[in-house]
């Protein structure tokens, strides 16, 4: 039997995401995420909330930093995974992330408009923007959908 480790958390940014690159050139960014809960106790209500440290890989990271800002409710689903580094003193820390395999703004006191980026090759050199539809350079099927566009 397989083993799951999925979460799907819905909170406030701490802080824009920052978006970094690795030598690859592959973009990665992390945030804050503070989430909320409410509950009664004794008639009182007592609120707790928790602070998750998220991380968005390739066109994810980069969307959300184009996209998110401080403050944002953002719903997030992915995998926790705990990773050890040294500190530059030297000491042994060990970290438990968010892996966001999905983020998207909360639409429950909010609105957004969508704006949906062309997935053919931006090394076309074809000049201009192409919005799909047709024309322009290879495309590299996408590792989930393949060559069928998500919506």
């Amino acid at each position: 039997m397989a083993s799951e480790n999925s979460v799907t958390l819905v909170g406030n940014l701490t802080k824009d995401p920052e978006l970094r690159y690795t030598a690859t050139g592959r973009g990665v960014a992390s945030f804050g995420l503070a989430v909320n809960r409410r509950y009664q106790q004794n008639g009182e209500w007592q609120e707790q909330v928790s602070f998750f440290n998220v991380v968005a890989w390739g066109d994810l990271g980069e969307n959300a930093a184009a996209s998110l800002n401080k403050g944002n409710r953002i719903v997030v689903t992915g995998r926790l995974e705990q990773r050890s580094y040294d500190t530059k003193e030297g000491e042994k820390r060990s970290i438990t992330e968010v892996v966001a395999d999905e983020l998207g703004p909360s639409l429950r006191w909010a609105q957004v408009q969508i704006e949906r980026i062309s997935r053919d090759s931006a090394d076309g050199g074809s000049g201009g923007s192409s919005s799909g539809g047709g024309g322009g350079g290879a495309r590299t099927p996408d590792p989930i959908y393949g060559d069928e566009e998500p919506f």
